[in-house]
């Protein structure tokens, strides 16, 4: 299964390290009640991780961060209580930043049979006999179950391939590949 995080565009450099991805994990939505809680409107699949207390954001194109005090859910959207927005005007005045955080590329889902899109996207794609398909170029996530957007080498032409172990058994972030199932017709047309 695939996990939703939006991708920026570059990766950053921080302190010579290794290059890590920013990822958008959130929008900051209206405030609720006097204390500077807001909700916000969650780009992530995995809240509980992003939002975890003692995180801390950033507003994406600012330096201005954001530490996460508590966040919990309430009537099904997620209300997070920053430090740096200690009453209602403050809250008001961060409306619509968009919150981000820097990842390890190498970082996973909790889940081992879970990936990010940004892992699968650029993936080379192996039919079962071992020739390559092509690319992984978007990851669409669907009510039913998530799909892969795979482009062939003819012009145009894109197939979109169930994201499930029955028909992709195989997925190697090491090699850079993914491996298709024996189904019958599943690349025809």
């Amino acid at each position: 299964m695939a996990v939703s995080e939006e991708e920026s565009e570059s990766p950053q450099v921080r302190s010579g390290r290794e290059p890590t991805r920013e990822v958008r994990v959130g929008v900051v939505g209206r405030p609720h009640g006097i204390r500077g809680e807001v909700f916000v409107d969650v780009r992530t699949d995995e809240p509980e991780r992003r939002f975890a207390t003692g995180e801390v954001l950033r507003g994406e194109d600012t330096t201005k961060t954001f530490r996460v005090v508590s966040s919990r859910f309430h009537s099904g959207r997620l209300l997070v209580l920053f430090a740096e927005l200690a009453d209602r005007t403050a809250a008001e005045r961060a409306l619509g930043i968009h919150l981000v955080t820097d990842v390890d590329p190498a970082e996973r889902p909790g889940d081992p049979e879970e990936y990010f899109d940004r892992q699968l996207i650029g993936l080379t794609v192996l039919g079962a006999d071992g020739a390559i398909v092509g690319p992984v170029v978007d990851v669409l996530h669907l009510p039913e179950q998530d799909l892969l957007e795979v482009q062939t080498d003819q012009p145009h032409k894109r197939h979109l391939i169930p994201f499930v172990t029955a028909i992709v058994p195989g997925v190697d972030l090491d090699a850079r590949t993914l491996r298709l199932a024996d189904v019958p017709g599943l690349l025809d047309g």
